[in-house]
């Protein structure tokens, strides 16, 4: 029982959960310890607005750790989750900070005078330099692609906003000194910006690092239907990257692992082949549209591999549901061939939803996997053709119903497709009682 639970991914995430209360609370309860003698003691207001600061500053120093792509971590509920978590938890730490000094100001009118950047003392200056930072950072995150900032520059400006808010909110929290005046408190507080620091160092410089070590070169850009492209890589120099059917990696193309221009995709082919890996990428962006045009023995690099979204997990289930849309067909895929090769004789079913035809991916090979599965595939077209006697319009509820198993907890599901196509999914499967430890999806939105 007790390794059932903590199998049980509800389980998983409150953990999680609790243990990233405790690591940003720690730091306060700390500060409690020996507090300021009496004669220090301010008003309740000031001593909250203190509070909600050192928390703020202990969320934007946990940030480094979420971002950094830390196995343990991303091994319990996938990069997409935890950027996602990123992302709300720094604007919860934004209001935090930002709803400190407005307390102080409205508890002491007189404090306004530290906002003349010019004559206020230095640890005022560290605060105003760090909450313009903290709304700069906010700002071109949600906005970035209203205001047309290329991803590139955008993540570069993003590292050095974060390293400017963590150092200069410390700062101004050591030049007030009212809670860590004490040295050892001063020590822990630092040393939790030294350790954000050096998880930054450790994603920019560390990580790319080992990477160059294991290059690729690019065997070949295989088009597909769907305008995908399968990029075909093999290992120069090293085995190879192992994964699980289903994850993903982050590439990066022809230039240094340093520069940071890398972009993940799943793996489109099988995890019993590590010496020739294959990512199917759709053109839609800047970058994807170039993938045609990669010349084979072009270097590459890969960081992962990353993603909780494979079958390898669910081992004792008696049988899989896919349930994709577009080019959300690729993790699949790898799970398909990684299940042929492997010989599995479980259920499966494929619900694949397209515009057209002529825009399914992997058709062929999709038809060739009957031969070596129990694979029932459901093709879905919004714009079928005039013979078209198959199914038609959304994935929606009573399309599930008619092919999920009348007992739809013996099934895991997965789901990857746009968004819109993933929520409605989701939600028609739990209104068919399919367990919500049953569901995974895979986001396509990681930058």
């Amino acid at each position: 029982m007790r390794s059932l639970l903590m199998k049980n991914p509800v389980v998983i995430g409150a953990s999680w959960i609790g243990a990233y209360l405790v690591i940003i609370l720690l730091p306060l309860l700390i500060l409690l310890l020996y507090p300021p003698t009496p004669s220090d003691i301010r008003s309740f207001w000031l001593e909250f607005s203190a509070a909600l600061g050192f928390i703020g500053l202990a969320m934007m120093a946990m940030q480094f750790a979420l971002t950094a792509r830390i196995n343990r971590i991303e091994a319990s509920y996938g990069v997409d989750l935890i950027l996602q978590f990123h992302r709300y938890t720094s604007i919860v730490a934004f209001f935090f900070i930002l709803t400190h000094p407005i307390i102080v100001f409205i508890d002491n009118p007189e404090t306004l005078q530290l906002l003349n950047f010019i004559q206020a003392p230095w640890r005022a200056r560290a605060a105003v330099i760090a909450t313009l930072a903290l709304i700069a950072i906010i700002v071109t995150s949600i906005w970035r692609k209203q205001l047309n900032i290329p991803y590139e520059p955008w993540r570069i400006a993003h590292g050095i906003l974060a390293v400017i808010i963590v150092g200069f909110g410390l700062g101004h929290a050591l030049g007030v000194g009212n809670y860590l005046g004490l040295f050892w408190k001063a020590v822990i507080w630092t040393g939790i910006a030294v350790a954000a620091l050096w998880l930054l160092i450790y994603v920019r410089l560390v990580k790319p690092y080992f990477m160059q070590k294991k290059p690729y070169l690019v065997e070949a850009a295989i088009p597909q239907r769907g305008n995908v492209w399968n990029l075909v890589l093999r290992p120069r120099g090293h085995e190879g990257i192992r994964f699980q059917p289903g994850q993903f990696a982050w590439l990066t193309l022809e230039i240094s692992p340093f520069r940071m221009r890398e972009h993940p995709f799943s793996f489109a082919s099988s995890a019993e082949h590590c010496d020739r890996i294959e990512f199917g990428i759709k053109a839609l962006g800047d970058f994807t549209k170039t993938i045609k045009d990669v010349k084979p023995g072009t270097k590459a690099f890969l960081d992962g591999p990353y993603g909780v979204f494979t079958t390898d997990r669910y081992e004792n289930t008696a049988g899989f549901v896919f349930i994709a849309g577009g080019i959300g067909i690729t993790p699949m895929m790898s799970m398909l061939l990684t299940l042929a090769e492997r010989q599995d004789e479980r259920p499966l079913l494929l619900i694949y939803a397209n515009k057209t035809w002529e825009d399914i991916t992997y058709r062929e090979e999709i038809e060739a996997l009957k031969d070596k599965l129990d694979l029932t595939v459901i093709h879905v077209l919004r714009e079928p053709p005039e013979d078209w006697s198959g199914e038609s319009g959304y994935v929606d509820q009573g399309l599930l119903k008619r092919y999920i198993p009348k007992r739809p907890a013996t099934r895991n599901y997965f789901i990857c497709a746009v968004p819109k196509m993933m929520d409605q999914v989701e939600k028609a499967l739990h209104e068919l009682e399919v367990p919500v430890t049953n569901i995974h999806m895979e986001h396509y939105n990681l930058v």
